[in-house]
């Protein structure tokens, strides 16, 4: 009887995302008990993970953010918390505080920031202090409280949400902190059909429960196999490419970014658009990624790191519109 292929007996990296699409495919099915449709939301934040970055979702409410990320958070056998962000929420109150203990000596109590999967939910409500907290956490893996570092447990993954219809009382990312995130993830409304499969699923009383389908060292495994991947040399310029042709100043700029760009993506972009394509690549079976996985993940990579001009949105022309000119160069 053959031995079942697991983390700790794989010989090559092509077992190896034969294995990782083995679990990608086990993943999705578990979600799919109970999140009903989101599939390119699912296939995002999966994407997200395994190349170790951030999501920032987007949506109104009621579209199950926090379900979708704890269902996720289940299926990935991680630890998971979820953070309100509010006007009076503190710094301390993430990444937690110092107290005095019984023998009078200082001691560190950790806050919801140690967990594996942190919801941090309408981030845009607390001011930017409460909000460095967490990036400085997202960008270093690691927490400094009274001059001591604390490492954060790998794997560490944020999913941030905002609410696109409510701005009164926000205090909206600025550019240079929403560059952090690598995708920024845009929830629609289900289908009708969907949303009455949703109704019919969650008005009968019956609970589905999602099993595990990865743990943490193999989640680990599989972030570091991921990047292991080759890439040919076009695909690495046309990454590039697509990067540069956004940015209104460059002599590669494309047209359109002259014309309806204030400001482009800087060199993160280049960066997450080679990672998320090589992660997009493996979960289609693929040993190496192609232009069109670059593509695949454009939209989310690229649409929180441009900014429009006035004259686009005088004109109404959608971020959707520009990063297709500019995905197609035409």
């Amino acid at each position: 009887m053959r031995e079942e292929t697991t983390v700790k007996n794989i010989s090559s990296d092509v077992e190896g995302i034969d294995l990782f699409v083995k679990k990608y495919h086990s993943f999705r099915q578990e979600i799919g008990k109970v999140i009903i449709g989101q599939d390119d939301v699912v296939r995002n934040v999966v994407i997200a993970i395994f190349s170790q970055g951030h999501g920032l979702l987007v949506g109104v409410p009621g579209l199950a953010k926090t379900l979708l990320v704890n269902t996720i958070s289940k299926a990935l056998g991680l630890s998971y918390n979820r953070i309100q962000f509010t006007p009076d929420l503190m710094p301390s109150d993430i990444i937690g505080t110092e107290i005095l203990n019984e023998n009078r000596s200082f001691q560190f109590h950790k806050g919801p920031v140690f967990a594996n999967v942190i919801l941090a939910d309408e981030i845009n409500r607390t001011p930017p202090k409460t909000q460095s907290a967490l990036l400085e956490a997202m960008q270093e893996k690691a927490v400094t409280v009274a001059g001591k570092k604390y490492t954060l447990q790998e794997p560490f993954f944020v999913l941030a949400t905002q609410n696109p219809i409510e701005q009164e009382g926000t205090y909206p990312l600025p550019e240079a902190q929403l560059d952090r995130f690598m995708f920024n993830i845009w929830l629609d409304y289900p289908t009708a059909e969907e949303e009455l499969e949703v109704v019919k699923s969650t008005t009968s009383g019956i609970t589905k429960n999602v099993e595990k389908v990865l743990d943490a060292e193999e989640i680990l495994y599989f972030q570091d196999l991921l990047r292991r991947i080759p890439v040919p040399d076009n695909v690495y310029q046309y990454a590039v490419d697509l990067a540069t042709r956004s940015r209104p100043g460059a002599d590669t700029a494309h047209e359109w970014a002259k014309k309806y760009l204030h400001w482009g993506a800087g060199p993160r972009a280049s960066q997450y658009l080679i990672i998320g394509a090589k992660t997009h690549a493996a979960i289609r079976g693929k040993y190496s990624p192609d232009i069109e996985d670059v593509k695949a993940v454009a939209h989310p990579i690229l649409q929180h790191r441009i900014v429009r001009n006035y004259k686009a949105e005088a004109e109404n022309i959608s971020m959707k519109e520009l990063i297709n000119k500019l995905i197609d160069n035409s």
